[in-house]
């Protein structure tokens, strides 16, 4: 029968901007009131003000999910002023490409914070109104989690720990009537590729514009499937490096002496 996001109530991290600012405002547009947050206030009115287009009562928060001992408070707020939460949408994360001889310990554990600790905390917070719901959790993954790309171990790390995450509680939570989706976009057009303190990405593939995601994402929640790659073919690399992950990171290694040599 599939899963009706009309009249259902939306969150979204990390939503000022980007795939999270794209993904309200087509959740939105589906009919369903949605909550908004991010740490930048002046981009997420504005999102906000788009979203009030189809939904009036769609609101807005701002906060660093950094900070995760307010989390459990700020869950509860969100409950209270949205009405419930009925689908969860972890969107919000940090790069910090560079490779591993320049990480320090402090940026790897600040990208886990952000990236796994963050959803994490929030899920486990507003997972029983969602049980009670019957609701939907979404994990926005990456293909780093499933590639393993030069110069993001922090980032693909903690995109993998998100995947790995989902799909226990997935199994967990099957008889609960909660499913649960994960999202592994390639290389969509966002500010994560041009933010200040990373090193340029390496990705030789072209980025897709932030409205290329925003179906496959609503269409993934609505049939109640697992998990999609934006774009498709990305699951048939993830699959062939599943085959053979050491030829595969072998060739990844030797694209990048190429690289480095032209």
């Amino acid at each position: 029968m599939g899963y009706e996001l009309k009249g259902k109530r939306v969150l979204v991290t990390g939503a000022s901007a980007g795939i999270g600012a794209a993904l309200a405002r087509g959740f939105a547009a589906r009919g369903a009131v949605v909550g908004i947050c991010a740490r930048r206030a002046e981009r997420l009115a504005q999102v906000l003000a788009d979203c009030r287009k189809h939904a009036p009562d769609s609101r807005s928060w701002t906060i660093d999910l950094g900070l995760l001992d307010g989390l459990g408070e700020f869950a509860a707020r969100v409950e209270r002023e949205l009405g419930g939460v009925d689908v969860v949408v972890h969107n919000a994360a940090i790069p910090k490409r560079r490779k591993v001889g320049a990480l320090s310990p402090a940026t790897v554990e600040e990208v886990m914070r952000v990236n796994y600790f963050s959803p994490v905390r929030l899920t486990l917070a507003l997972l029983p109104g969602i049980v009670a719901r019957r609701g939907r959790i979404v994990h926005l993954s990456s293909v780093a989690a499933r590639l393993s790309p030069p110069g993001e171990a922090a980032y693909a790390a903690s995109k993998a720990a998100l995947s790995t995450w989902a799909e226990s509680i997935a199994v967990d939570l099957w008889d609960t009537g909660v499913k649960i989706h994960v999202v592994y976009p390639g290389v969509i057009d966002t500010e994560l590729f041009t933010l200040p303190d990373n090193d340029p990405s390496v990705t030789p593939v072209e980025k897709l514009p932030v409205e290329a995601i925003v179906e496959p994402v609503l269409q993934l929640i609505e049939r109640d499937e697992l998990e999609v790659y934006v774009p498709e073919y990305f699951a048939e690399i993830a699959r062939r490096k599943l085959a053979d992950s050491g030829a595969f990171l072998a060739g990844s290694a030797a694209w990048l002496r190429s690289q480095n040599r032209a």
